[in-house]
């Protein structure tokens, strides 16, 4: 359901972390911490965030006040890459990238030619989506138009932020998810003019990837990314080994998989690549030079056998990095689960990963590598109220942990390790709990301060 207008002013209460810059190169002055802290929200957006003590003195009396105390409130967690339309084939079993493309993904993605099945599952997609804290995703569709149009729509209905685009493949492809050059850039177009800008909604030009584009839908991808200001590309980029030998010999003149998507004009700001494994220097000092972004899927790159992503490596070029789930090859669409195994994921890359640049990159990061950091990802003042409220009670096993954290840092280490839907109590889009109206919130109550 359509959720109602934001009232002029409310406020939360709680403990609130946020985060300024990159906790890697600033350390503890890359985030802001209140042990007792209230964000005050006017119109759906940031007004100010302070001491509980100072604030109380500055708010009406008749504020209606969301208390979360003894729950930690972050911003709302960034996406970066998942599929919405394999959100039914999410633990299929036994296969590496392209195999699991042609056994599960593409009959699948065909299924979307139905604008009723693909308007249930747009909405199922993006409640999971808050129900786990996530506020922002950039999502592919599948090829057919329908699939675009009824995602932004649930979006749209729900308030969120919220990127994706008509899938582009004209080749090597099954026929029936098969464009062409033509129709693939028409349709293209026409959801441009329908739904980019509109609300909190942008539209990404989507080639699958430079194996099932031609050179002529691969140059009319990059022409429209060039031409429309404030566009997204996103596609996929070096995430197995057996994709990289196949896209060298489709492009036998390219130096590199990643010099394919350059050649087209398809790298630049707000170009996001997925995976993005097996890639060499000269790759990242490309990436870097053009301000395109990495999204690291750490569940979906240990389920499809994929390999390890090197996040010291894009660091050290400073590439702009978030976190992807990429559901349906990713295994969660929990965010704290994602974080666990990128955790792992590093460890394994004899990297380390602490919990606040975990929690920077789902936030903060994210929302950067998305050119979106002057809206969300903070609280700063302005910015969209977008939240995630997190309980460190939420399980038994959280509980006895919790009770034993010394540190900020290890509570945050301990909710990304153990933490998964059951510890996010709620989830505010614009200020407003996520599919409720204020009224039915446990939390929500009108207070005299």
């Amino acid at each position: 359901m359509t959720l109602p207008a934001p009232q002029t002013l409310r406020a939360v209460r709680g403990e609130i972390l946020h985060f300024l810059s990159d906790p890697a190169a600033y350390g503890a002055a890359a985030s802001e911490h209140f042990a007792d802290g209230i964000l005050a929200i006017r119109d759906g957006h940031v007004a100010e965030l302070g001491p509980a003590e100072d604030m109380l003195a500055k708010l009406p009396s008749d504020i209606v006040l969301d208390d979360y105390r003894g729950k930690l409130i972050l911003p709302g967690f960034v996406d970066t890459h998942i599929h919405y339309a394999q959100t039914d084939i999410i633990a299929s079993y036994g296969e590496q990238l392209l195999a699991w493309l042609e056994r599960y993904t593409f009959p699948a993605e065909a299924r979307f030619a139905d604008p009723d099945h693909a308007a249930a599952v747009a909405s199922f997609f993006c409640d999971e989506l808050l129900r786990n804290g996530t506020t922002t995703a950039m999502a592919f569709a599948t090829v057919h138009g329908t699939s675009v149009d009824a995602l932004f729509e649930a979006a749209r209905q729900r308030r969120m932020r919220l990127i994706t685009g008509k899938v582009l493949m004209d080749r090597n492809c099954p026929d029936f998810l098969r464009d062409t050059a033509e129709s693939g850039d028409a349709e293209s177009r026409a959801l441009v003019e329908r739904w980019h800008g509109r609300d909190r909604l942008l539209y990404a030009v989507t080639p699958r990837f430079a194996a099932t584009s031609s050179t002529e839908q691969m140059t009319r991808a990059g022409r429209l990314f060039a031409e429309h200001p404030g566009l997204y590309l996103q596609s996929h980029v070096a995430e197995n080994c057996c994709e990289i030998e196949w896209i060298a010999r489709l492009y036998p003149d390219a130096r590199s998989y990643l010099d394919v998507y350059d050649g087209f004009g398809q790298l630049g700001p707000r170009s996001v690549y997925a995976h993005c494994i097996w890639l060499d220097d000269a790759d990242r000092a490309r990436m870097a030079a053009t301000g395109a972004a990495m999204s690291f899927c750490p569940t979906s790159n240990l389920f499809l056998g994929s390999g390890l992503f090197d996040l010291a490596s894009a660091r050290a070029r400073g590439i702009r990095v978030g976190i992807g789930t990429d559901v349906g090859a990713g295994t969660s669409f929990s965010m704290l689960q994602t974080l666990n195994e990128a955790y792992k994921v590093l460890q394994l890359n004899n990297q380390r990963l602490s919990a606040t640049d975990a929690f920077y990159l789902a936030t903060l990061g994210g929302a950067r590598s998305l050119y979106l950091d002057a809206q969300i990802g903070s609280f700063l003042s302005g910015h969209e109220a977008d939240f995630v409220v997190l309980d460190p009670q939420a399980t038994p096993l959280l509980a006895r942990r919790m009770a034993n954290c010394a540190s900020l840092d290890e509570r945050l280490f301990v909710l990304m390790m153990l933490g998964d839907d059951r510890a996010v109590a709620a989830t505010h889009v614009m200020g407003e709990p996520a599919g409720l109206h204020p009224a039915l919130s446990k939390n929500s109550k009108t207070v005299n301060l």
